[in-house]
């Protein structure tokens, strides 16, 4: 299928590892032109290398306004087709592990920064009449994760914005939709194995088969299967899909509306 994306350029959060890394490569397979962000500058520069004449760097936290400064002055360049705004997670814990300075960071980290860049992105789809958001969070919105209690908390009120805002720019050639993955083989899913061997006094591995256990698909997921579904998020395929939060997670959520 022909994605109508060639030559299409993108803006990745994250894009140093997990799903905006896997997102970044498979833009540039499409071949676009992807400035991929991330604190990460080593993880960037390999990304780099393997696509040198799709990828640009951009080296920083996405949530500070230094970098979506930089990131701006890169859209203005020419059409921005779409933005995929991730980062990384808010720690693991449950309610008595967090404390209140780590729920304020929390905020910080998993909501305001994303409203924040929103709302300098949507001048610039406004004016060209066109524009693909595409928000990364987390199963945690729709079926809360053990141990989690932030995400489980935080995440649900993108998803809550992310309606909202679909609404709001219907019929200006914007859409808005978030991707909601389960467990991944990724590093954030590492730090919830060891989080579990630490609490029920097991081994890693034991730990992994128990999130394993939960999936109707297994083993569990890769990044570059979520990939597939964020690029035709991202694409002009998707015109007809807004406001939209789509579970990648083998099967997971138990709800209807999973």
């Amino acid at each position: 299928m022909d994605l109508k994306l060639k030559n299409c350029r993108f803006i990745v959060g994250g894009a140093g590892s997990g799903f905006g890394k896997a997102i970044a490569e498979a833009l540039s397979l499409e071949g676009c032109l992807v400035l991929a962000v991330s604190r990460t500058e080593q993880k960037l520069l390999e990304l780099k290398k393997r696509f040198p004449r799709n990828i640009q760097l951009l080296t920083g936290d996405i949530g500070k306004d230094e970098t979506q400064d930089q990131m701006l002055n890169w859209a203005a360049e020419g059409k921005l087709d779409g933005v995929v705004i991730n980062a990384g997670g808010p720690p693991a814990g449950g309610f008595n592990d967090i404390g209140m300075a780590q729920w304020d960071q929390a905020w910080q980290t998993v909501v305001r920064w994303k409203i924040v860049l929103t709302g300098r992105l949507l001048p610039v789809f406004r004016e060209q009449q066109y524009g693909r958001l595409v928000f990364i969070e987390s199963v945690s919105v729709k079926q809360p994760v053990q141990n989690l209690i932030l995400s489980n908390a935080l995440r649900p009120a993108i998803v809550g914005f992310a309606k909202t805002l679909s609404r709001e720019v219907a019929g200006q050639g914007i859409t808005v939709n978030v991707l909601a993955p389960g467990y991944h083989a990724t590093a954030a899913m590492e730090r919830l194995f060891k989080k579990k061997s630490e609490l029920q006094q097991i081994s890693v591995e034991a730990a992994k088969a128990a999130f394993e256990a939960e999936l109707s698909i297994r083993p569990m997921g890769k990044p570059a299967e979520m990939a597939g579904l964020a690029l035709w998020l991202l694409s002009p395929l998707s015109r007809f899909v807004t406001g939209q939060t789509i579970t990648h997670d083998g099967g997971m959520v138990e709800g209807i509306f999973g």
